[in-house]
């Protein structure tokens, strides 16, 4: 009876919980609909009075959204894509396999997780710009302007990261190690073990370091800011800048255009919820 009372009463603060941490969707899904009038109201108006679905199509006529999507769409599944393949093999390498100074390179590459990616921007910019024989540049990285203004430059920061060598590394660490041993037995090699048994059995953390990988990579604004200049290579987060200047933030189409930008990443969770919730569950399981 105490346990069933327990139970009850965290089922409600969880669930205040979450419907706390839904209120700013629905100020900004509310905000969207809104006039600027109401908006700008001395009082505060929580539902509109009229719902202005023209913020949507005046947000989404101010610019090349077409662009902007594609852009973050290209760079954003790109990222995923590759750094799936990376993390998920360096992960399996440090789980798995036995070679001298396993240990200490997975500690080395943990330390990358302590260092503030603001510390590395500059440094990274400065590579890539001068990076030989691309973008205009000669053999020793002069005369053009590199991976600036370009996909590759808004994406190579991006595709490896000692997070997901981590995921990775602890939950390939979960299999006993009498799987390796039948997998040998079968005749099949360590590569062959990681794509025919390894891949299979870890969809759950592929769906959880794509989720977060997407989720970063779709809503990152300083890199795409510092690494390009032209329209044609703005992500829908610099594209969102266009409805502030200086003096005045037009709030209604702001809003409007947020709500559309965070559809994406909202489908994704969506179809990856399963595997999701199963991944974050097995990934704490051994240290």
């Amino acid at each position: 009876m105490e346990n069933r009372q327990t139970r009850y009463w965290i089922s409600m603060i969880m669930l205040f919980l979450s419907l706390l941490m839904l209120v700013p969707f629905f100020l900004m899904l509310l905000t969207s609909f809104k006039t600027m009038g109401e908006v700008q109201s001395a009082s505060f108006i929580f539902i509109p009075e009229h719902f202005q679905f023209s913020n949507y199509v005046d947000a989404m006529t101010r610019g090349d959204w077409v662009r902007y999507f594609y852009n973050s769409l290209v760079v954003t599944a790109i990222t995923v894509g590759v750094s799936l393949i990376i993390n998920s093999m360096a992960g399996y390498a440090f789980a798995r396999l036995h070679f001298p100074g396993r240990d200490t390179l997975f500690i080395i590459s943990l330390i990358a997780m302590m260092v503030p990616p603001q510390v590395t921007m500059i440094p990274l910019f400065i590579i890539l710009k001068n990076f030989p024989l691309v973008g205009g540049n000669d053999l020793f990285g002069q005369g053009g302007m590199g991976w600036v203004n370009s996909y590759m430059g808004m994406i190579l920061p991006y595709i490896a990261g000692a997070f997901g060598v981590f995921l990775f590394r602890q939950f390939f660490m979960n299999f006993p190690g009498s799987l390796d041993d039948a997998v040998a037995i079968d005749g099949l090699n360590k590569f062959q073990s990681f794509l025919k048994i390894y891949v299979p059995l870890g969809k759950p953390i592929f769906a959880v370091l794509a989720a977060f990988k997407a989720t970063q990579t779709w809503n990152e604004y300083t890199w795409p800011l510092i690494i390009t200049n032209n329209d044609t290579m703005k992500t829908v987060q610099l594209a969102l800048t266009m409805f502030k200047d200086e003096s005045t933030v037009i709030w209604t189409q702001l809003m409007a255009a947020t709500t559309l930008t965070s559809l994406p990443l909202i489908l994704v969770f969506l179809f990856a919820q399963r595997y999701f919730v199963e991944g974050i569950v097995t990934t704490g399981m051994k240290g």
